[in-house]
């Protein structure tokens, strides 16, 4: 339900330095998937990826700056409003974040680090309790001669955090609380390792691949903290010459499906699991309704996709086949610099 508990809402980032309006709050039609727009406030710049506290009180975003920097909001009474001043993150450009253990932990790009801040009484933000870095390169010129953490996943358990760094191929695994260095898994070189999403079950996990359009599937045991590659999967057909960079991948609740977001292909690929979840088939593609499919959200129903289009600027939202997780686009709404969309 929305703060107001009115209905379930939406809130959309996106990168004001491009054009956007920052966090933009939406209302979901309940049939239909529909989103209408109700406000938006740009006093975080740059809120490139959110997420909703428990009980959906208190909304975090980071500030994809520079500088960087992470900002709680009130969303309880109109326009998202910020709950004290933006809190830097001691490393440059968070992409990501992620709230585990009573602290936001957030994956700084730029800089190749993670940070912690503690999350107070209130919903507030401290300053920064630790930073970690990271260390390596991989064989990309451009794209890896140093790390860039790009996301960071509480594992189901709430004994780990994992951080997946596209610069060093790698995912690090780190003990919470804390969090404490404990584990580091390579990963294909050159693969530039993206997201990290887990089976609903809570022992098997996949890396989207974004410099080679594919996606790993690994075992994860949470007694000992260790991620294990199984294998990998393209997730464009054979023979595409199109560029694509793969950007977020999500799993359906009854673990059946993956659905991942192609940049350039311009696609959401369809993927079906067997049982085990360690092998993924690609069923299809499917038009992302738009320009540079940056994220890719599922409601919490898990009947309908939201794609956030960065360069056509729309979110827009597709139903999914219950049989065979192919998804049918059902509409969008203009959301300019559009970076991602979390429900609440």
């Amino acid at each position: 339900m929305g703060a107001s508990g009115s209905g379930l809402r939406a809130y959309i980032g996106s990168f004001t330095g491009a054009g956007g309006a920052g966090i933009t709050v939406a209302d979901v039609d309940d049939e239909t998937g529909a989103l209408r727009i109700r406000n938006s406030t740009d006093v975080v710049v740059n809120p490139s990826c959110l997420v909703l506290a428990p009980g959906g009180r208190v909304l975090y975003a980071v500030s994809e700056t520079e500088e960087g920097a992470a900002a709680a909001l009130d969303v309880t009474q109109g326009p998202p409003a910020l709950l004290g001043e933006p809190v830097p993150v001691r490393g440059a450009a968070p992409t990501h974040l992620a709230l585990a253990g009573g602290q936001l932990l957030t994956a700084n790009y730029g800089s190749g680090s993670v940070t912690a801040l503690p999350v107070l009484a209130d919903g507030r933000l401290g300053e920064a309790a630790g930073v970690l870095r990271h260390e390596g390169s991989g064989p990309h010129p451009e794209r890896q001669e140093g790390p860039h953490a790009h996301a960071v996943a509480p594992d189901p358990s709430g004994g780990w955090l994992l951080a997946v760094d596209l610069g060093i191929d790698a995912v690090q695994v780190y003990a919470l609380p804390g969090p404490r260095p404990h584990h580091e898994v390579r990963l294909r070189p050159g693969s530039g390792p993206r997201h990290l999403v887990f089976h609903p079950r809570g022992d098997r996990g996949y890396v989207i691949n974004e410099l080679d359009p594919t996606i790993t599937a690994c075992r994860w045991d949470a007694s000992s903290g260790v991620l294990e590659p199984l294998g990998e999967t393209r997730l464009v057909p054979d023979g595409t010459d199109v560029e694509t960079y793969p950007a977020e991948v999500v799993a359906s609740g009854d673990g059946r499906f993956l659905w991942a977001a192609n940049r350039g292909h311009d696609s959401i690929a369809t993927l079906a699991l067997d049982a085990p979840g360690d092998r993924m088939e690609l069923v299809t593609t499917t038009p992302c309704g738009g320009h540079w499919p940056r994220d890719l959200t599922l409601d919490p129903s898990g009947r309908r996709l939201y794609v956030s289009n960065e360069r056509s600027g729309d979110v827009t939202w597709f139903d999914i086949d219950p049989s065979t997780g192919v998804p049918r686009r059902g509409g969008s709404v203009p959301a300019p610099a559009a970076s991602c969309v979390v429900f609440g």
